[in-house]
């Protein structure tokens, strides 16, 4: 059985209390892996610490102790241009804000990973990456001349173009309709095949269903982890012990 592509263990995050109070601790010991060909959802509560999670699992933000191994390497060891090198060579990224240049073309903005991380990438294969998403006739386009979904749908395609073998994607879906949100949502699911994996966090259960498994992170914690769940199931387990 191949090696997991990623897998922390005991991750902790604290970070410093308003108005010089005390520490909050936002990540109390997660520990978590993911498989090659996996999506993986995060899902909790308001506050239980996704997005932290994810940063943490991306070398985005530094855990306060605990350790990731990302596609065999373990985080905590790199320096910072060699967890630039990690990032920019093998990692993809999907936000909710898409971080499009404004002044790069949906063409140039798809290419624009690979060239950062000097990857030889044709205009047949930013083409091609712009058709699979539905824009094939967009690639001339400006990010101010599409809509939410299509710079959403464009930012899936960078990732497409670049192949990363983890792609994290935070709230991915968070802005936009419900259609523009359901085609995002198949893009990342077909890309969680073979040796490529998709972390994903977010808050709508849904989209927290299409996940081979879902970890339910409460107060900083892993509360449970649920294998190919309902919606339902979901939505029960993040609303448990909540006061309505």
């Amino acid at each position: 059985m191949p090696p997991p592509l990623l897998e922390a263990h005991d991750l902790t995050a604290t970070f410093a209390g308003p108005d010089g109070g005390p520490p909050v601790s936002v990540l109390r010991g997660v520990s978590m892996r993911v498989e090659p060909g996996e999506m993986v959802s995060i899902v909790g509560p308001s506050g239980s610490g996704k997005s932290t999670l994810l940063y943490c699992l991306s070398g985005l933000h530094a855990a306060t102790s605990g350790t990731v191994r990302l596609l065999g390497e373990d985080l905590s060891t790199l320096r910072r241009g060699q967890l630039a090198a990690l990032r920019r060579g093998r990692v993809g990224f999907v936000f909710q804000s898409y971080n499009l240049i404004p002044s790069l073309s949906a063409r140039e903005n798809v290419a624009l990973p690979a060239r950062l991380a000097r990857h030889r990438i044709s205009v047949e294969d930013v083409d091609r990456a712009l058709a699979e998403v539905g824009l094939a006739d967009r690639g001339g386009h400006k990010p101010s001349a599409l809509s939410g979904g299509q710079q959403q749908r464009v930012a899936i395609a960078r990732v497409l173009a670049a192949r990363p073998q983890v792609v994290f994607a935070d709230e991915p879906t968070g802005a936009l309709d419900t259609a523009s949100g359901t085609q995002v949502l198949d893009l990342l699911r077909q890309t969680a095949a073979g040796d490529r994996s998709v972390v994903l966090v977010t808050h709508d259960v849904v989209s927290a269903a299409r996940a081979d498994r879902v970890v339910v992170l409460r107060d900083g914690v892993v509360s449970r982890e649920l294998t190919r769940p309902t919606a339902d199931q979901v939505f029960a387990e993040i609303s448990a012990g909540q006061v309505v």
